[in-house]
């Protein structure tokens, strides 16, 4: 362990949209924060090629570059940006407490807040075969990438109510889409599955499975299997859909934070705020509904926000009390 503790007034850990947002938004208020990256630097944007939704890039841009130009942004405005991953924490209780993390399991910071924007990490087959062609065709966001499909042919893997509502959105733009369920009988709500069974192009194929996805450098087919017969059967398509679910990355904040049960953090009204003074969320780590970089920017100008206000706060009543007992 470093010998001398650094301290500091804003952490934010985590570098994707809500990240650099935050850190945009903290330097402008001279909250002077440092930000840890994580693993993945950029976050979930990194594995995307092309994002056209993003306001303010009329012809669309690479993910990665993307992150590249709001860390930029953020550099800019003084935000010092590190690599390393938080791996322990001890947060306070007490209002104007100190919160201390580690950093690489060698270094310890204490800081007066804290913004976690550690994000979620969409779960995928594990298939080589699907692992290779990420981001070339498959794809764990329909409504970001089934734009590039219109009028094609896709697939999407999954039963629950995000399968179910990404299928239909899906089946609105491209030609035909096949939804495969492993189990005989979907997880989505009642209303969802009559959503689905309604859509005319949109095939329910039950007890079935991803074998293999066909392609070199894209996506050109699906192998497909039953897995109560063992009969696999290939089909056409350009795009596939991987819609089972995403894991929030809140392992070590757990015990700490209240989280619901997936492990999403719950923050507080319209706020960022968690039931820890001066320790916000903002992104997906705390958004399981939209999972959007727009949505999670937007947290991140909040929890940034939250974070000026809740310091301006503390220093506003440190001042009465020298009045009072001046």
């Amino acid at each position: 362990m470093s010998e001398t503790i650094e301290k500091i007034k804003c952490l934010i850990i985590g570098s994707g949209p809500a990240g650099y947002t935050a850190a945009i938004y903290a330097s402008r208020a001279d909250l002077k924060p440092i930000m840890y990256t994580g693993m993945e630097p950029g976050g979930q944007l990194t594995t995307t090629t092309e994002v056209d939704n993003f306001p303010g890039y009329p012809e669309g841009i690479d993910g990665p570059a993307m992150m590249m130009d709001l860390q930029k942004q953020a550099e800019r405005f003084g935000t010092e940006v590190r690599m390393g991953m938080v791996t322990e924490v001890e947060f306070s209780k007490e209002v104007g407490g100190i919160h201390r993390v580690c950093v690489d399991n060698a270094k310890w910071i204490e800081a007066e807040t804290v913004i976690i924007s550690t994000g979620a990490t969409a779960k995928y087959l594990g298939l080589p075969s699907e692992q290779k062609l990420r981001g070339g065709g498959v794809s764990a966001c329909a409504v970001c990438d089934g734009f590039f499909y219109k009028n094609q042919d896709v697939a999407i893997v999954g039963g629950g109510d995000t399968a179910a509502e990404e299928a239909t959105y899906l089946a609105n733009i491209c030609n035909k889409v096949t939804m495969l369920v492993r189990k005989d009988e979907m997880r989505a709500s009642k209303a969802m599955q009559h959503r689905v069974n309604n859509t005319k192009n949109l095939e329910v194929r039950y007890n079935t499975e991803v074998d293999e996805v066909i392609g070199d450098q894209v996506v050109d087919g699906l192998r497909m299997v039953n897995n109560k017969t063992g009969e696999k059967e290939e089909i056409a398509i350009t795009g596939l859909f991987i819609a089972i679910g995403h894991k929030p990355n809140t392992d070590i904040f757990k015990g700490h934070l209240d989280m619901d049960e997936t492990g999403y953090l719950i923050t507080k009204g319209k706020s960022t705020k968690t039931n820890i003074p001066g320790v916000f969320a903002s992104g997906d780590v705390q958004d399981k509904e939209y999972r959007q970089a727009i949505t999670a920017a937007g947290t991140g100008c909040m929890a940034a926000m939250d974070a000026e206000r809740y310091l301006a706060e503390i220093e506003t009543s440190e001042e009465e009390e020298k009045e009072v007992t001046a």
